[in-house]
C-alpha cells in the first residue's frame, strides 16, 4: 500500500530534531532505521502529519564507557550494538538478546532507540532494559531527563517520550565479575517475534545465587520483571532454581492470541526461565 500524505523533515542535530516536533504537534512521528514505521505508513495504521528523519544524527550513534555504565546512542544500528567490543564485554546478554531480532538486513538497518521506542511488548530488547536496570535518555524542549527502565515502558506500543520528545541515549549498567546471563527465546518460525522471551543475569557467589534479575518478553502490555522469581533465587542454591522459576507466571498478564493462549504462555514462561537462569548461573 501507499502511505498516507505527510511531510518530510530530515534533522541534523537533536536540538532540531526536538524543534521540528514541537512545532508539528502531536501528529509528527520520529524516524530511526523506519524497521517498524515504514510498514505502518504503508498499512495506514499510522498516519502522520510529519515524519522527523534523525537518521544523519551523528550524535545519537556510537557506544561509549561512563564509570559503571556504558552509554549506547539511540541511532545505534543492532549490528554496530551486537559487535561493539564494549558491549561485548560489559552487556553480553544484550549482545544475545538483539542477536536473535528479526534477521540481518534489518539488524544492520534498525536501531537500539528505535526498537525500545517502539515498546512492542514481543520485542525482544525491552525486556532486556528491564533486567539490566537500564536508564533512558530523553530530550525535549524542556532539556534532558532520565528515566529509568522500569518506567518507559508504560502501555502497549507507549514509552514515557512526550511527543514533542525524542530517546537520544540508553545507559546500560555494566555486569561485573561474578555474572552469568542468558536470553531464551521461544518462536515459531526463525526471525519471527518472540511468543515468549526471558531475559535473565545471575551473580554467584560462594556457591549461591547472591543476585539475580530476570524479565519476560510478551507476557503482558509491557515487559514484565519476574520479582517473584527473583526473591525465591536470591541466597538460594542453584538446586532451587525449578522451583523458583515456577514463579515466573506471577502478575503476568500473558495475552491469548493466534501463536497461543494465555495458559501456554505461562507454561512457556516456566520452562523458559528454567532454563534461562539455569544457563545464566552456569549449572548443565
Amino acid at each position: 500500500m501507499i502511505p498516507a500524505e505527510f511531510d518530510y523533515v530530515r534533522a541534523g542535530s537533536v536540538d532540531e530534531a526536538v524543534s521540528s516536533l514541537r512545532e508539528s504537534g502531536e501528529d509528527a512521528k520520529i524516524m530511526a532505521g523506519g524497521q517498524s514505521l515504514i510498514p505502518l505508513l504503508r498499512l495506514r495504521l499510522a498516519y502522520p502529519s510529519v515524519v522527523v528523519d534523525v537518521g544523519r544524527v551523528a550524535e545519537m550513534r556510537g557506544v561509549r564507557e561512563d564509570g559503571d555504565h556504558l552509554v549506547i546512542g539511540a541511532m545505534t544500528t543492532h549490528y554496530e550494538v551486537i559487535h561493539d567490543p564494549l558491549v561485548r564485554a560489559h552487556a553480553g546478554l544484550l549482545v544475545e538478546a538483539t542477536e536473535t531480532v528479526a534477521d540481518p538486513a534489518v539488524r544492520h538497518r534498525g536501531t537500539f532507540g528505535g526498537a525500545l521506542s517502539h515498546a512492542d511488548p514481543a520485542g525482544d530488547l525491552p525486556a532486556v532494559a528491564v533486567a539490566l536496570g537500564a536508564e533512558f535518555v530523553i530530550a525535549g524542549s524542556d532539556g534532558r531527563r532520565t528515566v529509568p527502565a522500569a518506567d518507559f515502558f508504560v502501555d502497549y506500543l507507549q514509552t514515557a517520550v512526550e511527543p514533542d520528545e525524542l530517546l537520544v541515549e540508553v545507559r546500560v549498567p555494566k555486569l561485573g565479575a561474578g555474572w552469568g546471563y542468558r536470553y531464551e527465546k521461544f518462536h515459531r518460525v526463525a526471525q519471527s517475534w518472540a511468543i515468549v522471551g526471558v531475559a535473565a543475569a545471575v551473580r554467584r557467589e560462594n556457591g549461591s545465587i547472591a543476585e539475580a534479575r530476570v524479565a519476560l518478553t510478551n507476557m503482558g502490555a509491557t515487559p514484565i520483571r519476574a520479582s517473584g522469581v527473583e526473591a525465591a533465587l536470591t541466597g538460594a542454591a542453584t538446586d532451587a532454581i525449578g522451583t523458583a522459576a515456577e514463579r515466573a507466571a506471577e502478575g503476568t498478564q500473558a495475552p491469548s492470541d493466534l501463536n497461543g493462549k494465555a495458559d501456554y504462555r505461562e507454561h512457556l514462561a516456566r520452562v523458559l526461565t528454567r532454563r534461562a537462569v539455569m544457563a545464566a548461573a552456569g549449572v548443565s
